[in-house]
């Protein structure tokens, strides 16, 4: 009679095992964050994230085609701007000619099956690398939500399936709600970075981008070999947070979390995410409980880059850390991750089949 309970008959071997998962991976759960750089035949790797490049269109086009045939189903892009373009404003961000709108229209040609989730913030266009506008010594709220409403449109208007806002102002959901509705993109959904916390997992992204926020008069040190520019850069310094923890979240809460994700669902979000991750699998499983939509998790540049830095001296065995970080997430409550690890985990799963 003793024991009466054998946990191990159900681990007894592989095929068992696998009767009895409670978790799957496969490619479909992943979206892969793109950066796009201007140019042709532009293929820069990023130090800080081996095997992570920017791209110019082109080559990205032939990037997204190989990810659909691998069974990845969504990416998530975003853009290298030229000094020249940034300003205090952000106002390059609804070009209908930028970077970004080239790049949506493009691979939306060539993949048109494949989901487009661009990027919603204006820290790639800001000299000062906030995810804002800058209005006495603080990121001015309402105002950035005003351009983002724009920035939105103009990716609709070139393509996209859903906009993806990262900025963490307050209302901005269902503004982008109402202005996609209102310019005639009920279909177009929302992807919100609802639980998005202020943390030191973001490095190499910001590098990738050139986005770190930028201290009080650093902008007149960019490379602008216009006088009338570098005048008008010079009437616009201001005071400027050091970093984005008035706007992004402390990483010391949970209850706020939830209270975020909540109400962008009621807002209108289509799905929430949850940034970063393996650190935070406490607040996925928290947000999945609390809300009635899709959790997005963002596997991070940072998290990304110490399983390469370990594996790289042999301190860990890559794919095996990789897959079970993965389905780590997945496990939290995920229904979609965004990780730099999804083309090799794709590749990695179909070879197992």
């Amino acid at each position: 009679m003793f024991p009466l309970h054998r946990g191990r008959r159900l681990r007894q071997n592989q095929s068992i095992r696998s009767l009895v998962s409670e978790t799957t991976l496969s490619p479909s759960d992943f979206m892969f964050p793109m950066f796009i750089a201007e140019g042709e035949n532009i293929k820069v790797e990023i130090p800080s994230m081996p095997g992570i490049f920017r791209r110019s269109i082109d080559l990205t086009v032939e990037e997204v085609k190989e990810l659909f045939a691998l069974g990845i189903r969504a990416v998530n892009i975003y853009v290298k701007v030229d000094e020249s373009l940034k300003d205090n404003t952000g106002k390059e961000a609804w070009n209908p000619n930028g970077l970004m709108q080239q790049a949506i229209k493009a691979i939306k040609k060539a993949c048109p099956e494949m989901i487009i989730m661009p990027d919603v913030a204006l820290d790639p266009y800001s000299i000062y690398g906030h995810d804002g506008i800058i209005k006495n010594g603080d990121i001015e709220n309402d105002d950035t939500v005003d351009a983002l409403v724009k920035m939105a449109v103009s990716h609709a208007q070139a393509g996209a399936d859903f906009v993806a806002p990262s900025d963490m102002m307050d209302g901005r959901v269902l503004r982008l709600r109402q202005g996609l509705d209102a310019a005639g993109f009920t279909n177009v959904g929302i992807m919100s970075y609802s639980a998005k916390y202020a943390s030191a997992f973001y490095g190499p992204f910001r590098d990738a981008l050139d986005s770190a926020p930028k201290e009080t008069g650093e902008a007149v040190t960019e490379p602008l070999e216009v006088v009338a520019e570098l005048v008008e850069v010079v009437a616009e310094l201001v005071e400027v947070p050091k970093d984005k923890k008035t706007y992004q979240m402390d990483y010391a809460n949970r209850i706020e979390a939830i209270k975020e994700a909540v109400w962008d669902a009621e807002e209108g979000a289509d799905m929430v995410m949850v940034k970063p991750g393996i650190a935070y699998l406490d607040i996925v499983r928290e947000v999945k409980n609390a809300v009635n939509v899709p959790v997005t998790v963002f596997h991070v540049s940072g998290e990304y880059a110490m399983i390469k830095a370990a594996a790289e001296k042999g301190w860990l065995d890559h794919d095996k850390i990789m897959m079970e970080q993965l389905m780590c997430i997945k496990r939290a409550g995920a229904s979609l991750i965004s990780t730099y690890f999804a083309k090799e985990a794709a590749i990695l799963l179909n070879s197992s089949k």
